[in-house]
């Protein structure tokens, strides 16, 4: 169910991305004429405006649904838990007044015999 769901998340970004590139920043649109006449035609400025605004605004809408749906997925998995109920390592009482020292490390072991470099 995640999969697919982050499947159609990316498609939504791919999507809401190219229609934010494509958007003039000054409100024309894709910066084509859609005639002469000041008419609400459907590539004049007007009109494409309106409709990558509204398509915008739905994407991010939908980029915004997808978003949650998957933060709910993800934690839906997961169990509250606390740590106050996890056996840990024992320790030695705190304020025992007992120093900790390391144990001593071992010497290094002798050779066998003594190993003299060969000559080719």
């Amino acid at each position: 169910m995640q999969t697919v769901v982050i499947i159609f998340h990316l498609m939504i970004v791919l999507a809401l991305t190219g229609l934010v590139l494509v958007q003039k920043s000054e409100g024309g649109g894709l910066g084509m004429g859609g005639g002469g006449g000041g008419g609400g035609g459907f590539l004049s400025s007007r009109g494409t405006s309106n409709m990558l605004t509204r398509s915008t605004a739905i994407l991010a809408a939908i980029f915004f649904a997808t978003s949650m749906l998957l933060s709910i997925l993800a934690g839906a998995d997961r169990a509250p838990r606390s740590i106050l109920n996890t056996p840990g390592s024992p320790q030695a009482p705190i304020g025992s007044g007992a120093p900790v020292t390391p144990a001593p490390a071992a010497p290094p072991a002798a050779p066998a015999a003594p190993q003299v470099p060969q000559s080719q």
